[in-house]
């Protein structure tokens, strides 16, 4: 079994183990993920919607 295998396999369990000892927590990380990448989007189309005027 190759290390890569290995490392994604703890990495899952690692998120698995998280989710469920603390779902409240893991909502909040995945909020302020998708909140920041919604920022980013909304950055892009002002800069696309301001460079095309």
């Amino acid at each position: 079994m190759n290390i890569k295998k290995i490392l994604t396999w703890a990495g899952i369990a690692l998120v698995l183990f998280f989710l469920i000892s603390d779902p409240g927590g893991a909502s909040g990380v995945v909020q302020g993920i998708l909140g920041s990448l919604r920022t980013a989007a909304e950055a892009v189309i002002t800069f696309m919607q301001n460079l095309f005027r």
